[in-house]
């Protein structure tokens, strides 16, 4: 049944993501999009249940999976979009863009960031399109094991986006590198707990068939279009960031190395 739900998750998400890039031909800026990836699992979400039924239909685990997927999907736009409108375009955005202008701009975030997004969202989704089209069935083991590790998945992302919200209200630490409590365990608590949430909202589907998803949302985050690209700005910006690259882990959490211990990834 999965493949009968993907053309009703499909088109309201190709709608939104189409007028999005019509505000960004109109604005100028394109990094706004990332307020609208995580609303965009929701959307999916919700547009596959409606299809399968509507949630008198769908089963407890189908229900589950919706509710975690919307706390997930909502408080991350509304963080993600706080931050563009009070910071502005993102800068990785603008290196990726180039020299391109007028048209060529245009055509490229079309292709490269909102359907690009767009075609991530609907591969990483494929668990939460399977437990919708599925029979339904009560939450089991895997069910509230996937909901405890979404559980700490949301812990590290939440309060890693809080740690940093309030390290960077304060003026003078304008140049400085955010090196205490989640952030001494890992730089990147937030990319860590969004993997994990993944992986628990996968294992909460009981659709086995698509642990790619996970996996794709693990290697976007560790390898891609997070921790990579996020730090090769900020070596460029914070001297002092080499240092504690050597000291704390690059993803998992771990204590800080002591000493000249290199912290590992």
């Amino acid at each position: 049944m999965i493949w009968n739900l993907i053309p009703a998750a499909v088109m309201p998400l190709a709608g939104m993501l189409f007028v999005l890039w019509l505000i960004s031909i109109a604005t100028g800026r394109v990094s706004f999009i990332d307020a609208f990836w995580g609303v965009g699992f929701v959307i999916v979400a919700w547009a596959s249940a409606d299809s399968a039924g509507g949630w008198s239909t769908i089963g407890n685990s189908a229900r589950l999976v919706l509710v975690l997927v919307t706390l997930w999907g909502l408080r991350l736009g509304g963080y993600l979009l706080l931050r563009f409108l009070r910071e502005g375009e993102d800068r990785r955005y603008v290196r990726l863009a180039g020299e391109r202008t007028g048209l060529r701009r245009h055509l490229w975030s079309l292709t490269m960031v909102f359907g690009l997004q767009g075609l991530l969202i609907l591969i990483i989704a494929a668990p939460l399109i399977g437990v919708m089209g599925d029979a339904p069935r009560e939450i089991g083991a895997a069910g509230l094991a996937g909901a405890a590790l979404w559980g700490v998945g949301v812990f590290f992302e939440w309060i890693g986006d809080w740690q940093l919200v309030r390290f960077r209200a304060v003026p003078d630490n304008e140049g400085k590198v955010l090196n205490t409590g989640l952030w001494a365990w890992t730089r990147h608590p937030n990319y860590f707990g969004d993997a994990c949430l993944w992986w628990g909202l996968w294992l909460a589907s009981g659709q086995w068939w698509a642990v790619f998803a996970p996996a794709l949302m693990t290697f976007l985050l560790m390898k891609w279009s997070g921790k990579p690209m996020l730090e090769a700005g900020l070596r460029k910006r914070k001297p002092a960031y080499a240092a504690y690259i050597e000291r704390t882990s690059g993803f998992f959490p771990r204590p800080p190395a002591r000493g000249n211990g290199h912290a590992g990834p």
